[in-house]
């Protein structure tokens, strides 16, 4: 009788699994990824126009300079 309940106990015990330990925290979802992904590509692009334009700008007013100053 008591090799029974051993025996039952220790089935028992084998059958139970451990809970799975918890995550430190949630993954990240796929959109807020892409986004982060596409601004940090975003974010040269528009820097490198911004002074694409500031050096058009100047380019212009030097030549406006240039042309004012043969008429003189």
């Amino acid at each position: 009788m008591k090799r029974r309940s051993i025996t039952c106990l220790l089935l028992a015990l084998c059958a139970c699994r451990p809970a799975p330990p918890p995550t430190e925290r949630p993954p990240e979802p796929q959109a807020t990824r892409a986004t982060e992904l596409r601004d940090a590509i975003q974010a040269p692009l528009e820097k490198a126009r911004a002074v694409e334009e500031t050096t058009r700008k100047a380019t212009e007013d030097t030549r406006a300079a240039i042309d004012a100053a043969e008429r003189q």
